[in-house]
């Protein structure tokens, strides 16, 4: 049986702006919520359906302002899993309905304390 090689997760953000995967590096070593708070609304910019550059607030509906389907939030679940090597389970997913409800489900998932909006 051939082992697969285990990939440093932090290879998931190689196409993210620089300031992202630094936010993501820092957020590895002190555990700081607005570092997590940075990776995670890139990652929903970066998955986001309709693309714009409005900026994103806690309030956002997902599906409803973001554009988002059920499959979407599930793609976004699965890099936050491999992302942050967490598991997340099917039954978790109808409560991420906000952009706010996503950071704080990442924070809680990697028992942290949210950042403060």
């Amino acid at each position: 049986m051939s082992s697969q090689p285990i990939l440093d997760p932090s290879s998931k953000l190689d196409r993210f702006p620089i300031e992202v995967r630094d936010a993501f590096r820092r957020f590895r070593a002190t555990g700081e919520p607005a570092d997590l708070q940075m990776v995670v609304l890139a990652v929903l910019r970066d998955h986001m359906p309709k693309r714009s550059s409005v900026p994103l607030t806690e309030e956002m509906r997902l599906m409803e302002d973001l554009g988002y389907d059920s499959l979407a939030v599930a793609e976004i679940i699965f890099f936050f899993e491999d992302l942050f090597q967490v598991r997340i389970e099917n039954r978790e997913l109808p409560e991420l309905r906000t952009v706010g409800e996503v950071g704080r489900f990442v924070a809680r998932k990697l028992g942290q304390k949210p950042a403060a909006a």
